[in-house]
């Protein structure tokens, strides 16, 4: 009985965790097709400012705090929340840099970088569609 119960309880937790998808880095179609670790990387510390080959990028960051969130910086900037607030604070203070423009959704991601050559995002796996296209897989 007990056997069959955790059999059960195990096979729940495989599905679950097989519905859920990864951070991707999405650009717009005419936007490369492929952004290395350290290109996204560099335009999210603002140490960069144009996707390449293409014009000054429009970089978009999850407002809050979120799990997308979190799951991005620590794969790609290596920073938690704190660290990342900050890292801006600072750059911020002594002129040397702007953060990306945040929003407060998904959706409103996926509208911006479906929309704007020049724009990226990052948002859950499951969640694009064909006006976007996966850039990066952290």
């Amino acid at each position: 009985m007990m056997s069959a119960l955790l059999k059960g309880a195990l096979l729940s937790l495989m599905l679950i965790g097989s519905a859920q998808a990864e951070v991707v880095v999405i650009v717009n179609l005419l936007g490369p097709d492929y952004l290395s670790p350290t290109q996204v990387r560099k335009l999210y510390l603002g140490k960069s400012k144009h996707l390449p080959g293409q014009g000054k990028a429009y970089i978009i960051d999850m407002a809050g705090d979120s799990d997308i969130k979190r799951e991005f910086h620590e794969k790609v900037t290596h920073k938690s929340a704190s660290q990342l607030q900050a890292y801006w604070s600072r750059l911020i203070f002594t002129g040397k840099g702007k953060p990306p423009r945040t929003v407060r959704t998904p959706e409103l991601i996926l509208s911006l970088v479906g929309s704007n050559e020049n724009a990226i995002g990052y948002i859950d796996e499951l969640l694009v569609n064909d006006r976007v296209k996966i850039a990066y897989r952290p």
